[in-house]
């Protein structure tokens, strides 16, 4: 089949009356074959029957028979696709151009299934080199000499063909196509590796991106809600002590009122009894019988007996102090939710505690640092240590080890029995060396004890910090995306200070200064602590 498929030309594939690929493919008895439809339809409308081919006479309208043969092939034929505009068509078919299968670089020309059996089939054709189809095949021969492109040059980074090497690319480094070919797909597939590797670390990436909204979602969530609850129940107690110091106020109006009415009613019953004797006494003064008027006078009744009112007064109650007490009653009921919310922030920083220890390589020569790293003091004996770069030569200074350049980090230090320390974080690059401001514009984020009961914070200018009571431990938390330093006083579970809106673009490292020791006054350690999360 495929032996005669390659010997029939597209046109042995039409019908010659529909011209188009047959349907139904019938053969008359001259041997000519048509489309069932066509042949039938011409011979209804031309009388006799006739061949449209040869036109040969036949008497009686002929049976038709299948064309078996011509059928598959037409079916075969049709299945074979057109060539869309962005295909490669093949150069030997005629009328519509089916899409092509493989091109040769011998023959330059591109071939669809059918044009493309010689090249499967014969010897001399299947020596030939078949890729995948690809237009414009002249642009694979060398326009200078017209010969196939066969080499490629090293020297130059161009393919060249045979006839090159003996002129402009004389002596220059050539290779066969083929092994620049494998040479370059290898490269290809390392970069394309590494480009998989970079696609895959941005997949990754974005799943991370995408499981910090999540995370931060629910935070969001979590704190909408606790927000909501607690504002609920301040709103609550708002509205309670609302109510309450309205019902105290009206509980005293309504008792001055009672005691007014009880005033009044007993004013109208004596004035009342009054009114009664007034009317007996007038109408036996209008008597003119002397001896009537004298001897009913005896026997007036005696006047009712009347309360001397001078002295009785209704006096407003005083309701002084009592929106103040209410006040100060919803006052005490804020403070403690607000403790409640701190003892909550604390713990949810708690939750970034880290390991911090001190690095000798930073700390001023007069500084003693425990062991294990995690206290430090100032002593009077200065150490003969190397001035290098990391150290403080001047201020008594030293920094943690470990730095942080994202996320989130919080440590405790212990600061009891201390007239004086400064704490927080520094960026990497601050000045070491000689006299040091502590500012946040110097990339220091601290706060520091002065004279025994002078907190401040070093906003550069300094702001003296309002305590109830020293801390004994201090808290210190960094947010790095939300350039945020906050220190927490840990025993109250209070906010002592934060900066906002810092400006992170280094490393940050925990700071430490113990402060002189003062004679003795100031000889305690500051004591970096292991975070007991609060319960």
């Amino acid at each position: 089949m495929a032996a005669a498929s390659c010997q029939l030309t597209e046109d042995q594939f039409l019908c010659s009356i529909c011209l188009d690929v047959f349907t139904h493919p019938v053969s008359t008895p001259c041997g000519h074959t048509f489309c069932k439809a066509c042949i039938t339809q011409h011979w209804n409308i031309n009388v006799p029957s006739q061949c449209p081919n040869c036109n040969k006479m036949f008497s009686t309208r002929p049976e038709l028979q299948v064309n078996t043969f011509i059928s598959e092939m037409a079916a075969h034929s049709s299945e074979q696709q057109a060539a869309k505009p962005a295909e490669v068509p093949c150069d030997v078919c005629t009328g519509t151009r089916l899409k092509a299968l493989k091109s040769c670089l011998v023959c330059l020309e591109s071939y669809c299934e059918t044009h493309l059996e010689p090249h499967l089939t014969r010897p001399g054709l299947k020596r030939h080199q078949l890729i995948d189809p690809v237009g414009n095949l002249e642009d694979r021969m060398c326009t200078k000499h017209d010969k196939p492109l066969e080499l490629f040059c090293k020297t130059d980074k161009m393919c060249v063909c045979m006839l090159c090497t003996y002129s402009d690319h004389k002596n220059h480094d050539l290779v066969p196509l083929t092994e620049e070919y494998e040479g370059k797909k290898a490269e290809l597939k390392k970069t394309d590796d590494e480009i998989q590797q970079m696609i895959q670390k941005r997949r990754l990436k974005i799943q991370e991106i995408k499981r910090s909204v999540e995370l931060s979602e629910e935070d969001a969530d979590r704190e909408i809600a606790g927000g909501v609850q607690v504002f609920t129940a301040l709103k609550e107690s708002v509205e309670r002590s609302q109510a309450e110091l309205i019902h105290t106020i009206k509980e005293k109006q309504r008792k001055t009122e009672k005691q007014a009415e009880g005033f009044i009613k007993e004013l109208e019953q004596e004035i009342c009894e009054l009114k009664k004797r007034s009317t007996e006494v007038e109408q036996l003064s209008l008597s003119e019988d002397h001896l009537h008027l004298l001897q009913s006078s005896r026997t007036l009744k005696a006047a009712p007996p009347t309360k001397n009112w001078t002295g009785v007064r209704v006096t407003p109650p005083s309701y002084e102090g009592t929106v103040v007490r209410a006040v100060n009653q919803l006052e005490e009921t804020l403070s403690n939710q607000m403790k409640k919310l701190l003892e909550i922030a604390l713990k949810r920083v708690q939750q970034s505690a880290v390991d911090v220890t001190l690095d000798p390589d930073t700390a001023h020569p007069k500084l003693i640092l425990s062991d294990d790293g995690k206290q430090v003091k100032h002593g009077d004996v200065r150490k003969n240590l190397p001035n290098n770069p990391e150290r403080f030569n001047t201020s008594v200074n030293v920094l943690a080890k470990k730095s942080f350049s994202s996320g989130r980090f919080y440590y405790e230090v212990q600061v009891i029995g201390k007239t004086k320390w400064a704490l927080g974080v520094v960026r990497e690059s601050i000045n070491r060396k000689g006299k040091i401001k502590l500012s946040p514009q110097k990339g220091f984020w601290t706060i520091c004890l002065r004279n025994e009961n002078e907190y401040k914070a070093l906003t550069g200018p300094s702001v003296r910090l309002s305590l109830r009571s020293g801390p004994q431990k201090v808290g210190v938390f960094v947010d790095y995306e939300e350039s945020l330093v906050s220190f927490h006083d840990v025993d109250a579970a209070a906010l002592i200070f934060s900066f906002t809106g810092c400006c992170f673009k280094e490393k940050l490292f925990p700071f430490f200064s113990p402060g002189n020791n003062d004679g003795g006054k100031n000889s305690a350690p500051l004591i970096i602590s292991p975070v007991n999360h609060t319960k």
